[in-house]
């Protein structure tokens, strides 16, 4: 009984100080002219109201519940003196606000915004330029970063940060956020039940999206175009990555995707369009790659090995240089149902499946792997004739990978 008196009384509390809170108006006008001294005066759940104008502050900590509400766009300037916004408490929300010149350091990361062992926090709307790192949240759960806009201005890795970055956190939705011009686009490291959606990574240094030894993430209906790779997935398990775009990462090392050490995963409903590689995957099963498309790439999928229980089913492989490279002569993987521009085969039953066999590793291929520098006859005769030999007699190439029904037409997915 006295249990449920207790919670009773806290849930009142809380309720009640919900009732008293109030609204503290910042402004050069005002009586408060400064957010760390609207900060130290507000009490639990009360708003600061932040009007249009410049204020130049720093190290600005957030320690209790507050919301932090921008009229007009107002810039907070960090003068490149260091972190700018720190949260420590639960339920803030920070919104409609632009901060600029964050502190560059060697020694510390220093953030626009950071959420520190917090929960139930909102971070949304706002536009965050000249930044080490944007917007930064370690053993931080239940939040949302949505709707921001972060242009950092990187040249090299080792003086830039990430755009947004999750350290050992858990269950946050980062949608519709804008990232361009940061070493990595959104960075997660042992980060759980993450939820990313809708969002544009472009022109990174690193990568678009880069994630390690985080399990039950999903990532939806995002764009990664033009970094210095897309998306690089390592170490982790029950992933699901749907209906994402991979453009035109073009670079002697870079691809659309990476897997490593990757295990029980979906890659379904995506698009990978001009990259060097399409998915380059290295010591990953049980993955179900379904639904997706291969445009134009240099290689659509590259396989380097320790590769097991992979299913690659009704995708649809377009004009790629290479639509699949191994380097191992075993395999176990399914290959069923694929769309494949270079098929040459024929229907005679009429039934939309070619009735010969596709064999999607070319040997050609193989031998690129081992010597780069044999790209340059990619499109000469003699190159068609070692395809050639190598399909009715294969010696290199795995003599069990084959689509035995391959699709006659590009399939149109739902």
């Amino acid at each position: 009984m006295f249990h449920k008196t207790t919670i009773l009384f806290i849930i009142t509390l809380i309720f009640g100080m919900h009732l008293q809170a109030k609204t503290i108006t910042v402004c050069a006008s005002c009586d408060v002219t400064s957010i760390k001294q609207g900060v130290a005066i507000a009490s639990p759940f009360d708003t600061l109201l932040i009007k249009k104008g410049v204020y130049k502050e720093v190290n600005i900590v957030i320690d209790k519940p507050l919301t932090l509400l921008g009229e007009g766009n107002p810039v907070i300037d960090g003068e490149n003196k260091g972190e700018i916004i720190t949260i420590t408490a639960d339920n803030v929300t920070v919104d409609g606000l632009s901060i600029i010149n964050v502190g560059t350091s060697y020694t510390a990361d220093y953030a626009a915004i950071r959420v520190v062992k917090s929960k139930d926090f909102l971070i949304q709307n706002l536009r965050l330029e000249k930044l080490f790192f944007g917007i930064y949240l370690e053993k931080s759960r239940d939040g949302r970063v949505f709707n921001n806009k972060i242009m950092g201005d990187a040249v090299e890795e080792y003086n830039s940060g990430n755009g947004i970055q999750l350290w050992y956190c858990r269950n946050i939705e980062v949608e519709q956020n804008i990232v361009k011009h940061v070493r990595d686009g959104i960075y997660l490291e042992f980060s759980d039940s993450i939820t990313i959606n809708n969002n544009l990574s472009s022109n990174n240094v690193r990568y678009g999206l880069h994630f390690m030894f985080s399990n039950n993430d999903d990532y939806t209906n995002n764009t990664f175009e033009n970094n210095g790779a897309g998306v690089a997935v390592m170490f982790s398990k029950q992933i699901k990555m749907y209906n994402n775009t991979f453009k035109k990462n073009w670079g002697t090392a870079s691809y659309g995707l990476l897997l490593k050490e990757i295990n029980d995963a979906e890659i379904i409903g995506n698009t990978f369009e001009e990259n060097t590689i399409g998915i380059t995957v290295e010591g990953s099963n049980r993955i179900i790659y379904k639904n997706n498309d291969f445009k134009s790439n240099g290689w659509a999928v590259k396989v380097r090995g320790a590769c097991y229980t992979n299913s690659f089913i009704k995708n649809n492989f377009l004009s790629n240089s290479f639509d699949i490279s191994y380097n191992s002569r075993l395999n176990d993987n399914v290959f069923e149902n694929n769309y494949w521009s270079s098929y040459t085969g024929y229907d005679l039953d009429k039934n939309g499946i070619g009735d010969v066999p596709y064999r999607p590793v070319k040997l050609f291929s193989y031998i690129v792997n081992r010597t780069p520098e044999t790209i340059i006859l990619l499109r000469s005769l003699f190159i068609d004739i070692i395809d050639f030999s190598e399909k009715v007699s294969p010696v290199f190439t795995p003599d069990n990978l084959f689509d035995n029904f391959p699709r006659m037409k590009v399939i149109k997915h739902d």
